[in-house]
């Protein structure tokens, strides 16, 4: 399955939760990353993510595609860093 990562953190955690999102996936641009994960590796990244986020004050965003063959992605502006999205 291929995941995109959204979050938005208190700044005290924000190092942190990267650290641990960038062990499953590739960073994008501020507070996104992306990449093609399995069950039981997306499990264990939220589990991990789980661990380290207050949910009273922090949120972790996950789209979930099936099927990369439907996506798209555009770009407008400056290229963040990150793997190229190839198909």
């Amino acid at each position: 399955m291929y995941i995109i990562l959204v979050y938005d953190v208190n700044v005290a955690r924000v190092g942190k939760v990267l650290k641990i999102a960038r062990k499953y996936l590739n960073w994008v641009q501020n507070s996104v990353l992306e990449g093609e994960l399995t069950e039981a590796t997306f499990r264990a990244l939220k589990f991990d993510l789980e661990r380290i986020i207050n949910p009273e004050e922090d949120s972790l965003l996950f789209y979930v595609l099936r099927n990369r063959k439907y996506a798209k992605r555009e770009l407008i502006g400056v290229k963040k860093g990150g793997e190229e999205w190839i198909f």
